[in-house]
């Protein structure tokens, strides 16, 4: 159980934040490692918590500031008010279809589907003269948050990417790449906790005795790579742009396909 809980918490770390889908990766990697059922959906849940957790550690600075300003700074509860907006459209979608999503989506061939939907997705906005003019997460606008919380609900398609949704929503909206990432990890707080939560307190009686310190273990990992993952990418999109995430998506979903094929 140890290797199953560090590769998962290091899975777990390395795609959460970046656009090629942590979902995807923990479903294929469960099926690598024969780790499979309610069990390992918990702790694929779980560890969700220690990337939610990087992002708020990367960002304390900002968030406490916010926090402090909301009763006197109308900018303050703007970025809160966008939040709010971008957060609404896939909470409503993902509560209505969420038993639907679990029993039929959550499997390597759909995942397949979305990692190549959403690479093709890349390449077509990367090839797009979109203009940006929103370089600022504070100064986005009542409608570019909706229109990004309404892209968000493509990620309740496992392997499409909450990342990568937001992100690309955020750019067609007009953010630039550095802002449109920022957004998309400020969103990834409520959303992933929201949905974190949830499932958690639906399946957590299917742990085993034990668990809770293999959990931990995921934990503490997941956070680490996500916080370093997540510097990584800020300064990788302030030079480049995501076709490489497309190319590697296309070629994993092949990959996937090929192998479903062949057994």
């Amino acid at each position: 159980m140890f290797w199953v809980a560090v590769i998962l918490g290091i899975v777990e770390g390395l795609t959460e934040f970046l656009p090629v889908s942590s979902t995807g990766h923990l479903i294929v990697t469960s099926r690598l490692l024969d780790f499979e059922g309610k069990r390992a959906e918990v702790f694929n849940i779980f560890i969700q918590l220690g990337a939610i957790l990087a992002v708020v550690w990367e960002y304390r600075v900002k968030l406490t500031r916010i926090a402090l300003d909301l009763p006197s700074k109308p900018r303050a509860r703007g970025f809160v008010w966008n939040l709010a907006i971008a957060f609404l459209p896939a909470a409503i979608i993902g509560l209505l279809t969420h038993d639907f999503i679990s029993a039929r989506l959550f499997s390597p061939f759909p995942v397949a589907l979305a990692l190549i939907a959403g690479a093709l997705l890349i390449l077509l906005v990367e090839a797009l003269p979109l203009p940006m003019r929103t370089t600022d997460t504070d100064s986005v606008s009542r409608p570019q948050a909706l229109l990004i919380g309404i892209a968000q609900c493509l990620a309740l398609w496992p392997g499409f990417s909450r990342s990568a949704a937001t992100i690309l929503g955020g750019m067609g909206a007009g953010l630039d790449r550095r802002s449109a990432t920022e957004f998309s990890f400020f969103l990834a707080i409520p959303t992933m906790f929201a949905a974190t939560i949830y499932d958690l307190v639906k399946n957590f009686g299917a742990l085993e005795p034990g668990d809770l310190f293999w959990l931990a273990v995921s934990f503490v990992i997941s956070f680490l790579v996500a916080w370093a993952s997540v510097r990584w990418l800020l300064r990788y999109v302030s030079t480049h742009t995501f076709r490489l995430f497309a190319w590697y998506r296309l070629a994993f979903g092949v990959v996937i396909l090929l192998v479903l094929y062949q057994t």
